[in-house]
């Protein structure tokens, strides 16, 4: 006697908020391509020149979504919001997807502690995946910066270097500023106890315990991160350089597929990737 097939899954639904920027697209392009996924929703600022046009327009696509500012429009029917704007609107979105049940993929950086602490009270009533990178190499780049911190806790001075391109607005940059944690974890200091965020002037020697960071912005980087590592007579580089934003598509929609079966936690992309 055969068994009977399984039913095929559903495709996941999935709204992308800041749909006409240069991330919501790279996500959009994402979704349309993916076999597994739907394009449920796109959110877009009010007063933006997308609003009230399909949100494939610029693909030469026809879908289900078109930008809007409404929430509830937007988020209706989804499944799962992954959201690459700023703090104050990733908080209100945020807000509606736990009023109406829809599981967030949050890839903004730059938040307050207090907002985090929101977040995470969120999280206990719908499922949220936060990061400050949602590449996949960058992830891995941060175990490896914790086996270093480990071998090199004695005489080796420790700075991160980030650049980005000029339209970013905080710094240090989320993905720097969860490498120092790491950092800071691994040789069994708070970060901040011992982080450094700018120097000039005199400024005395080095405190050989802090950890030093460095912020560039310029050009249309999209992403360079590298700690150094600077003991006597050597000098340990690691770095991850983004050539597109192509690999925290990717990495996010990864995540949104992590969050399918997930009623309601606070995940990070360690979880998906099994770190």
């Amino acid at each position: 006697m055969s068994t009977p097939a399984a039913a095929p899954r559903r495709p996941l639904r999935v709204a992308v908020a800041g749909s006409s920027g240069r991330m919501g697209r790279m996500l959009i392009e994402g979704v349309l391509a993916a076999d597994d996924l739907v394009l449920a929703g796109a959110l877009d600022a009010a007063g933006s020149p997308s609003l009230g046009q399909d949100a494939g327009a610029f693909l030469g696509r026809v879908t289900d979504a078109v930008a809007t500012s409404d929430l509830d429009i937007g988020l209706n029917g989804a499944d799962v919001l992954i959201d690459f704007t700023r703090p104050e609107g990733t908080m209100a979105h945020l807000a509606a997807c736990r009023r109406l049940g829809v599981k967030a993929v949050i890839g903004t950086t730059g938040f307050s502690e207090a907002q985090k602490a929101e977040i995470a009270a969120h999280a206990q009533h719908v499922s949220v995946l936060m990061a400050p990178n949602m590449s996949i190499g960058v992830h891995v780049v941060l175990r490896l910066l914790d086996i270093a911190a480990r071998a090199l806790n004695e005489g080796y001075d420790i700075e991160v270097i980030e650049a980005h391109h000029r339209h970013k607005v905080d710094a240090p940059s989320g993905t720097a500023l969860k490498m120092g944690e790491v950092l800071a974890s691994a040789l069994g200091r708070d970060l901040k106890d011992c982080a450094v965020y700018a120097r000039e002037g005199v400024t005395g020697e080095r405190d050989p315990s802090s950890i030093g960071f460095a912020t560039i912005r310029g050009g249309d980087i999209v992403g360079d991160h590298t700690v150094l590592f600077a003991g006597t007579g050597e000098r340990i580089e690691i770095s991850h350089k983004s050539s597109s934003r192509a690999g925290y598509a990717q990495g996010s929609l990864r995540a949104a597929r992590f969050l399918a079966d997930k009623a309601t936690g606070l995940y990070g992309m360690e979880h998906v990737l099994g770190m």
